[in-house]
């Protein structure tokens, strides 16, 4: 384990001098450290690695399936019927718990691998001078002090501070969201400046795009950014989903009730009847095995597993079960911007000139799209200083622009790519361009001067054309380009256009060129310090995808927020969320401000604000906490190492598959395999559809368990035979109920469900309305079991016949509730009753054929104590079950009026002065 040393973590080493950060650390940039010093720093501060993570052995995990209300009770049932030698009630309850925990077993989510995943980030190489020499050594023996050397394609592979740098860049998407590489120079920033702002630091894991770098390590292992979001994740508890604790709640609850009824009715069997506690145990077996919903498990996973398939048809992958109805829950997304609610391809949207403002159309790296003034679309053969703009684009840039089948891929850096598909746009040919006046010098772009400046062969001549950031170039310029023609530079226009531009959230660049005499085979020294022409003003942007605003007006409105949260500037965010619907009208928070507020006050405004910028890992796991201590059910999306605490932490998680790297994705419970916001609006949908029948499934199934305690209850009381023995009632549980059951599970989304507020998480699956269902359907069940029952006795029927048609009485009512309970508030009383799921005719068809087995074939009949029934009994059967059909429909239409009714009078109206009235 590292010995930590506070004076080497916790400097705030972007606020220092590099020269006196190299002497804090008694290092030496030429030399470096010693061989044998480099020693000694290891065992003091140990290998530049990260901790393993913990993972649970498989035995364990098999075991915690037992732990379970619902199993104790049926473990403590099976132990009771062995005692009384009842061994195919034991055998089929032990069968029962056993395929249970199985399925709960191969359910569970692969062990949590993130921490792994961001090991795996750390650079397994580095090159550093030690002794005065440069040698490559293992990323893991890196140590504070050391002097790393960096290139193209190297990643980081500690923390560094910069001690010299020539055109470096560094893409630290994983760790700040920033959608491009970031420049890196030598100068210090003020102590508060975010890790995005840092351009004087190199974090481990992040990745040199172009250019040469050399830093002095600063941190290693967990003292890195990577080690601090590492120490987060581990430390992060994932919150349980609102089914899980239903489901919880619900256990408890039931498993209360059904030990309390027990144990009154096994007192007021013996006491008050005086039936012998031997006797009385079967009887109360039979009630505890009619009480429990042996099926719910299994049908439960049955439902969530069609929910990840239909899922994955949308391009949402699942990686933990219960996150699929989890979506159905959901209040609020908190989205990242670049790439799940953008495209990642930088596009140019404006071009300004002297004398003209282009709009630019077409999104993407695709070079479709037209360049209009106004709304008149103009090209290049009209347009002399669009010609111009458009060849100082392609010749200025070391982007190229390539198809693949049909894809548009950029090789290069994404803003010069821009300007590329831009001048594709204008149906410029780069190979065209760039044979016609080839190079024959360049000064690459360097972060110290800020800009890029080619020379090529042109007309008899040579002509130098530069790029770069608006500021920097106007210096440069005494001209401007007007109708191909030069005049006096305006820089006040230019200053306006550029604050206008930066207003829309556009990413600047400008454009000049200078004439230079033929005989010039280089860029002459101070060619680039005046004397220039402003060509143009480039605005680029990341856009917003089209799918994307779509989905966002979607979940808004079935009252999902939407929230996007990101570690781009404040005025990008603020631009992307205007044109997604997202904050309209309001404050945007940075994460400097989020750093200001205590828990309490970010509690009060995180409601209200929609947009976050410039973002820390410590930020977002904040946001995400205090919007579920305000009772919101949580997604989260990321692609980043940064997002992955909040990944974690959030209620769902949602990776980028594309995109996203393995430790967001492994702290993840869903991937999007398109990296497309609008996928998680499909999948939301979904989700709600799943939970939908997963309550369908209970409404159905409560009340056969209800119906058979009541049937067993009532015997008791009024000294009658039992109609159920154990057996009988866990086959009807186990078997007809499941298989009917299944069929809810196929259940189609409802039109109207994208229409709903999400749910309340705090609610059970029951409300006021469906438990009374519950009680009118058992005691329905209770009433048509025990009438059949006891007229069979009447007729003089043995006891095996009269229990035969009992159980096939439980079973009619369930086929003919199977119907009713399609739809919890609609009406089924019409021709599509047995359409529009297929498995509804198949799993009745199935029940059916079961029965006949059950009632009429030998083995089953010795098994089970059945008895063959003739036509005028299954005529009953099938009666009961239809007299209870139409009952709960007409509950239905009743309690449906009453919810217009209450309704009308909720809702105000308007009077003829146009006030609202109540």
């Amino acid at each position: 384990m590292a010995m930590t040393d506070a004076s080497v973590s916790r400097e705030p080493w972007h606020t220092l001098d590099a020269n006196a950060v190299v002497e804090r650390l008694k290092s030496d940039t030429e030399h470096g450290l010693s061989a044998a010093e480099a020693a000694a720093r290891l065992q003091q501060y140990g290998s530049n690695r990260l901790p393993r993570a913990r993972r649970r052995p498989a035995w364990l995990r098999l075991l915690l399936q037992f732990h379970n209300v619902l199993i104790y009770i049926m473990l403590l049932a099976a132990i009771i019927t062995a005692l009384l030698q009842h061994w195919i009630d034991t055998g089929v309850l032990l069968v029962a718990v056993v395929v249970n925990a199985i399925v709960g077993f191969i359910q569970e989510g692969k062990a949590e691998s993130a921490l792994d995943s961001i090991r795996g980030m750390l650079a397994s190489q580095a090159t550093v001078r030690r002794d005065g020499e440069q040698r490559s050594v293992p990323g893991d023996d890196l140590v504070p002090g050391d002097i790393v050397l960096l290139a193209s394609g190297d990643r980081v592979p500690a923390d560094l501070r910069v001690v010299s740098a020539k055109n470096a860049r560094v893409d630290e998407a994983l760790l700040t969201g920033e959608s491009v590489a970031v420049e890196k120079n030598v100068e210090t920033v003020a102590v508060d400046t975010s890790l995005g702002d840092r351009r004087c630091m190199l974090y481990s894991g992040s990745l040199v795009t172009t250019g040469q770098a050399v830093g002095v390590v600063i941190g290693t292992g967990v003292d890195t950014e990577l080690g601090r979001i590492s120490s987060m994740l581990r430390d992060v508890k994932p919150v349980t989903t609102p089914l899980v604790r239903q489901m919880a709640d619900f256990s408890r609850w039931l498993a209360v009730a059904i030990i309390g009824i027990a144990a009154l009715t096994f007192l007021l069997g013996t006491w008050w009847r005086g039936h012998s506690p031997a006797d009385m145990f079967t009887m109360v077996v039979a009630l505890v095995a009619s009480a429990i919903p042996e099926g719910l498990p299994a049908i439960l996973t049955v439902t969530l597993a069609l929910g990840v398939q239909r899922m994955a048809r949308q391009r949402a992958i699942i990686r933990h079960l219960p996150a699929v109805e989890t979506l159905g829950s959901v209040s609020v997304i908190c989205s990242d911007k670049t790439g799940t609610l953008t495209r990642n391809e930088m596009t140019v949207q404006r071009l300004v000139t002297a004398g003209k403002i282009y709009d630019v159309n077409g999104i993407g790296y695709a070079p479709k799209g037209s360049i209009d003034v106004g709304e008149q679309p103009v090209t290049p053969a009209e347009d002399r200083d669009l010609t111009l703009c458009c060849r100082a684009a392609i010749l200025c840039n070391d982007a190229t622009l390539n198809e693949d089948g049909d894809d548009w891929r950029i090789v290069g850096d994404p803003t010069e790519g821009a300007l590329v598909v831009f001048a594709a746009k204008a149906a410029l040919d780069a190979g065209d361009e760039r044979s016609q006046h080839s190079r024959l010098d360049v000064i690459p772009f360097e972060s110290e001067h800020r800009y890029m400046a080619t020379l090529h062969a042109h007309a008899g001549g040579a002509i130098m054309f530069i790029k770069g950031a608006p500021e920097r170039v106007l210096d440069m310029c005494s001209q401007q380009r007007v109708d191909g023609t030069d005049a006096p530079l305006d820089p006040d226009y230019w200053r306006r256009q550029a604050v206008d531009c930066a207003a829309r959230g556009l990413r600047l660049l400008s454009i000049a060129c200078k004439t230079l005499p033929a005989d010039e085979p280089r860029i002459p020294e101070g060619a680039v310090d005046g004397g220039c022409t402003l060509l143009g003003l480039f605005g680029i942007i990341d856009p917003p995808r089209e799918e994307a605003i779509e989905a966002v007006a979607t979940c808004h409105g079935a009252g999902v927020s939407v929230k996007m949260i990101t570690g781009d500037h404040v005025e990008t965010a603020r631009a992307i969320g205007a044109a997604l619907g997202i904050g309209k009208g309001e404050p945007a928070l940075t994460g400097a401000e989020i750093e200001s507020l205590d828990d309490q006050a970010l509690r009060a405004v995180v409601h209200d604000i929609d947009i976050y910028a410039r973002t820390s890992p410590e930020h977002k796991l904040r946001l995400v906490k205090a919007l579920q201590y305000n009772r919101a059910v949580v997604a989260m999306t990321g692609d980043g190492v940064n997002d992955a605490p909040a990944l974690k932490r959030a209620d769902i998680g949602v990776a980028m598959g594309r995109k996203g790297t393995d430790a967001a994705k492994e702290a993840a419970a869903m991937v999007l395999t398109d990296d497309n916001f609008a996928t998680i609006g499909n999948a939301i949908r979904e989700g709600r559809g799943v939970y939908d029948n997963i309550r369908k499934f209970v409404l159905f199934m409560l009340p056969t368990n209800g119906g058979e305690a009541l049937v067993v209850i009532i015997s008791i009381l009024f000294d009658l035979p039992l109609p159920l023995t154990p057996a009988q009632v866990l086959w009807i549980n186990l078997v007809t109920s499941s298989t009917l059951g299944v069929a809810l599970a196929f259940e189609p989304t409802e039109s109207n469900v994208m229409q709903r507020a999400p749910r309340d998480p705090g609610a059970g699956l029951l409300d006021r309305l469906l438990a009374w269902r519950v009680a009118v359907v058992s005691l329905l069940m209770m009433a048509a079991t025990l009438t059949l029952f006891l007229w069979q006795l009447h007729l003089g029927a043995g006891i095996d016949s009269a229990r035969t048609m009992a159980v096939n009485a439980v079973v009619a009512c369930e086929i003919f509730y199977l119907l009713s309970s399609r739809s919890i508030h609609g009406s089924m009383v019409h021709s599509r009753v047995l359409s529009g799921n297929r498995y509804v005719p198949l799993t009745i068809v199935a029940c059916i054929i079961l029965q006949i087995i059950y009632t009429y074939t030998p083995p089953m009949q010795h098994v089970f104590a059945t008895a063959a029934l003739g036509l005028a009994e299954w005529a009953m059967v099938i009666a009961a079950g239809a007299v209870l059909f139409l009952a709960v429909e007409i509950d239905k239409s009743l309690q449906n009026r009453k919810r217009r009714k209450r309704k009308a009078e909720n809702t105000p109206s308007v009077d003829n002065s146009n006030r609202v009235t109540a």
